[in-house]
Order: C-alpha cells, then structure tokens, then sequence
C-alpha cells in the first residue's frame, strides 16, 4: 500500500483570523470599475433603441455606443393601456429600425421592476400590475428586450456619457413632478434586495408635514420638487401678497395656472420673489442631499429632471444647504454637486445603452 510522503499528508483546515483576512482597499474597488469600463469599452459595438416611457409621451431614439442619438420618435402616451402601449413602441421600434442593424431594445419607465427586469410590478402612470412586459416585447419585436426603471436609465447614461463618468459611487436625483432617483455603484446599477431602491422622495424630512400621494406625511419630494415650487408660488398668490404681483401677471391672474415651470421662467427672468421660491426649494434639496451622503457616502450627486432648467438658482442654495447639514463636516471629504448633462434624453440614452450591455453579457 502507498503510503504517502509527509509532504502529501492533508492539513488540519485552519482559518484565517478575520483582523488578518485582507479587506478590499479602494484601490480594488477602482480596479474593478476600470476593469467594466474597459469590457465596455471594448465589449460592445452596434446600435440599440432606448424607449422613454411616461404618463403623456413615449419617446425613442436609435443610440450608437458612444451615447449619441442617431435619430428619434415619439408618440403620445394612449391612455393606460397596456397593450395599446406595447403596440406603440413597437411602431416607434420598426419605425427607428429602418435602415439600421439594432442590437437590442432598452425599456426605461417609471415603476418597480422585479430583481430580473422582466415584470413591472407597479407603474403609477399606467395599469401596469405584474405585467411580463419583456416577455410581451421580446416576441413582437424579435431582439433582445431590457426593461428597467427610468431613473436607473437616466442615472446610468449620465454615468457612462455624462456629468457622472470617472465615478465609483454616484447618486442621481430627478428633480421633476416629485422626486426620483437612482444610484450606481461600481460600475452596477444598485437597486437593492427587492429591485425598489431609490425612492429618494420618500425620505421623511419633516413628520407632520404636507401629505404626500404615498399616504405618509412631510415627504422629501413634498418640500424640493417642481410641484412643491409650484405649490408655495399658488399659496403666496392666492394670499394676493403685494410680492407676487409677476406671478399674478404671468397667469393672467389665474392662480391654478402657476407652476414650478413658470416659476423657473420667472426666476431666471429676474423676478426677486420666484428667485427667493426657487432657493427655498434648493434648501430643502441640500438638506436631503446631507442625509444621503451619511447613508451613501457617495463622490457625487448628479441632479437632473425639468426642475434644473433653473441651474445654479438651484444648485447654489442646494450646495450652501448641504455644507451646512453635512455630518461630520469639516472632518469629512464632502460629495460634489453637479447638474447633469444629459437633459431629457438621458433615460432613453441610458436604456439603449443598459440593453445593448445586458445582451452582450448575456448572449
């Protein structure tokens, strides 16, 4: 019989001490993101249609790999449909396909996903419930399908293409009707345990404020976003207060009319009293930005959606407010401020881009 050798004799397993074990240094986290970027950059080549879905519109566009769009469509939103809806985009596909070879097809819409992107579990803007809308797309359109979140599209985009590229941990926030948002992490998109991280509105900045349409009361989105700008011009009007006559004449004197576009226009305008609205605004947005940063520690925050059409009336306030409620401030390094830079076409950018990946990986 062989008897083995003392060299071949199996060892007692012995454990690593866990103060010994090495822990991953920021410098693997950067090695891994370069890694990514390096398979994009190399891994991918063709084109992909991204598709923007929301309450009024639907808009497409054809999307090289680069992040530029070739050229684009849209249609209006028919109802909450959801057949008539996919019916939409698979004209606006066949339409933008013509004359081009399309690699995949990129779904961004306001919602919750499931963890495996096919199913919309829930879309406020349509009758979207547990609806397999992937599998439904996939085989009337014949190609590769991603469904996603548009936050996490428009979050993506801005990472690859736009104010958001060299980052390791970067939180987007959409400043529009309410607040949404999304965060990528290492080169992933985040989205937590059960795919509905994000809800960055929904926050609680103030117990007992205003109700939100959550059902909870003194929601982020309540106090920094275009309807909360909205919402405090109309109150100051309907007061008939002698400082906001210029709201008063841009509406004819109709006070239901004004909204935080208006508001923004005027702002920029020069008008004192939409300017001192929108800092208000951009004070609550720097308050919720120093919670997240003790959440998330991010390098930076990238704010976009119709709201920063004001630009630095905005971001201004917001940084000022952000210094001020940071935690461990002046003993910390602070996360950047930034406006995106890709504007609306951002989700439709990020969802090409998120399924022309997604089919690489996987195909």
């Amino acid at each position: 019989m062989h008897t083995p050798s003392p060299g071949d004799l199996p060892r007692p397993y012995r454990r690593t001490a866990a103060w010994r074990r090495r822990k991953p240094s920021a410098q693997d986290s950067l090695s891994a993101s370069q890694s990514f970027r390096e398979h994009l950059r190399l891994g991918r080549k063709g084109l992909a249609i991204g598709v923007d879905i929301g309450g009024t519109k639907v808009a497409a566009g054809v999307v090289d790999a680069d992040g530029r769009i070739l050229s684009q469509g849209r249609r209006s939103t028919p109802g909450n449909d959801p057949r008539a809806v996919e019916q939409v985009i698979v004209e606006l596909v066949e339409e933008l396909g013509r004359g081009h070879r399309i690699w995949s097809v990129g779904i961004g819409a306001a919602g919750w996903m499931d963890l495996d992107g096919g199913t919309v579990l829930f879309s406020p803007h349509l009758a979207w419930r547990n609806e397999p809308l992937r599998e439904n797309l996939q085989r009337l359109l014949r190609r590769p399908v991603l469904l996603t979140n548009d936050a996490d599209a428009a979050a993506w985009a801005e990472w690859r293409f736009g104010a958001g590229q060299g980052q390791n941990r970067l939180v987007c926030i959409t400043l529009g009707t309410g607040i949404g948002g999304a965060m990528v992490m290492d080169g992933r998109v985040e989205r937590g345990r059960f795919g509905v991280a994000g809800e960055f509105g929904h926050q609680i900045i103030m117990p007992g404020g205003h109700r939100c349409e959550c059902g909870n009361r003194g929601c982020w989105e309540q106090y920094a976003s275009g309807n909360a700008l909205g919402r405090e011009a109309r109150e100051l009007a309907a007061a008939n207060s002698p400082v906001a006559q210029e709201l008063l004449k841009a509406v004819d004197g109709q006070v239901d009319r004004i909204t935080g576009a208006i508001v923004t226009d005027l702002a920029k305008a020069g008008d004192p009293t939409s300017r001192e609205l929108l800092e208000d605004v951009g004070e609550w947005l720097g308050l919720g930005l120093a919670n997240l940063a003790a959440a998330l520690d991010p390098g930076k925050f990238v704010i976009g959606g119709g709201l920063c059409d004001a630009g630095e009336l905005l971001a201004a306030p917001a940084r000022k407010a952000f210094a001020r409620n940071l935690t461990g401030r002046g003993f910390r390094p602070a996360a950047e401020i930034a406006l995106a830079a890709l504007g609306p076409n951002a989700g439709l950018i990020g969802a090409a881009d998120l399924s022309r990946v997604s089919s690489r990986m996987h195909g």
